[in-house]
């Protein structure tokens, strides 16, 4: 059985921490056994080395998110998307890579799960009977269905044809999006699970899927034609049609902590960053990547989330609708996560002939450098704050430490690699600051130093 693991998201619940860049599912605010901060990919990805699924497993994500995976999970299998276009798409190149590049059979049975479920390692256990019960009942498609705690309305259900009885699976009759209360109850009493978007097929179903439509199966050339594949969920697009789905029970603890009031429930301190909080101030989170204090007065029940894209203060039961407040803001994300280390815009600003003026401070870890890359809209000078590396300008190679200030004119060809962990304070100068006006000629450090005359 492979695993692909869906990791996408515009990083709206969670906001000012997530961003478009930086969904929910990388946020380092749970801890690990040693109490240590972790993401939630990070926690899932521990799970799956514990119950040997890693080796199996692949993260189907968009560009916008491959950097971050790479620093926190460092070099795991990705299909990257071409662009956004929902889960049907994504799924669909997920099974061409691991047909046409990966060799598996058509026979192969592949399970799909978000990438950020809060559960335990017996949950990734049900997730391996997927495979058996997928053969013995010979269905298009078998789903795992939590056995309900309570008549939620938050999660959609899955409604069996008859009552649960002591088979090891169920034939699904038909599902239920976000129920109300009553109805919640009444989908309890016909033993219907909540969704919790884990599924299986055989590799040859969605193969034999993009045949019937004309599209390709060899991964490279369905990258090329993504534009081709319906912009729809998976759901809409396959579990709809499929003819018979059966259902696997799962009665262990799971959570979809999609908002700030579910999130904060699994932290284990009340304040995360520089925060206090007086003691008549119950039931309150403090999460703050600032470096200015955030202090709380005589307020019970509430979640202050401060960063650099912005200040949430909000009532624990209001929080889910912080998604419909922050759609009206248009900005770009101010923190960001690379596979050589971070980043947090300081300052923006338009100037009125057109210019504009962006200051970032970022941090390269030891051993990892920046790519050979030029500018093509921009200038940028370097204020190194921290830390000793080695800095290449036009091909010729040299020693930095803090105190340096570098000049990178436009058009000039430039990286830095970390033998102490850099931080470099960086102000660009141009007509268009933008992450697209990087060209990349080289990536790792030897390569670079490999093909740059070294002085």
């Amino acid at each position: 059985m492979k695993l692909v693991l869906l990791s996408g998201g515009s990083g709206k619940r969670l906001w000012p921490l997530s961003n478009d860049s930086r969904s929910k599912q990388f946020l380092k605010v749970l801890s690990d056994k040693e109490g240590n901060f972790q993401s939630m990919v990070q926690r899932v990805w521990s799970q799956l080395e514990a119950v040997n699924l890693n080796n199996s497993s692949i993260i189907a994500t968009s560009k916008s998110q491959v950097e971050m995976i790479q620093s926190q999970l460092g070099n795991v299998p990705t299909v990257v998307e071409p662009e956004r276009r929902d889960t049907f798409p994504a799924i669909a190149l997920a099974a061409a890579y691991l047909y046409s590049i990966k060799g598996c059979s058509l026979a192969e049975v592949i399970s799909v799960l978000p990438v950020d479920p809060y559960v335990e390692n017996n949950f990734f256990y049900r997730v391996k009977e997927l495979e058996t019960v997928l053969e013995d009942s010979s269905a298009d498609l078998a789903l795992m269905g939590v056995t309900p705690t309570y008549p939620s309305e938050k999660y959609g259900y899955i409604v069996p044809e008859t009552k649960m009885k002591n088979s090891t699976y169920i034939n699904v009759d038909h599902f239920r999006e976000k129920p109300n209360e009553e109805q919640a109850k009444e989908l309890l009493d016909k033993n219907a699970l909540w969704n919790c978007g884990v599924f299986a097929f055989k590799l040859g179903y969605i193969i034999n899927l993009l045949i019937d439509k004309g599209l390709p199966i060899q991964y490279d050339e369905l990258s090329k034609q993504y534009d081709r594949l319906p912009k729809i969920s998976f759901d809409y697009e396959v579990v709809e049609n499929a003819k018979k789905i059966i259902a696997l029970p799962y009665q262990g603890y799971w959570k979809d902590l999609g908002t700030w009031n579910t999130l904060t429930e699994e932290m284990d301190s009340n304040i995360t960053g520089n925060g206090l909080v007086s003691n008549d101030s119950e039931n309150t989170h403090v999460i703050n990547e600032l470096d200015i204090p955030v202090s709380i007065l005589g307020l019970s029940n509430i979640v202050v989330a401060a960063s650099p894209d912005g200040i949430l203060v909000t009532d624990k039961e209001a929080s889910p609708r912080v998604k419909e407040l922050v759609n009206k803001i248009e900005q770009r994300p101010m923190y960001e996560e690379r596979r050589w280390g971070w980043y947090k815009v300081l300052d923006h600003t338009k100037m009125e002939n057109g210019n504009e003026v962006l200051t970032k401070r970022l941090c390269v870890k030891t051993g990892m450098n920046l790519s050979y890359q030029t500018h093509e809209k921009r200038s940028e000078v370097w204020t190194i704050v921290k830390g000793e590396g080695e800095f290449i300008l036009n091909e010729e190679i040299r020693k930095v430490s803090a105190g340096d200030v570098i000049q990178i004119p436009v058009g000039a060809r430039h990286a830095i690699k970390a033998n102490l962990d850099i931080e470099v304070i960086e102000v660009q100068t141009g007509s268009e600051l933008i992450e697209e006006d990087i060209i990349r000629i080289f990536m790792t450090w030897d390569e670079i130093v490999e093909n740059c005359l070294v002085k």
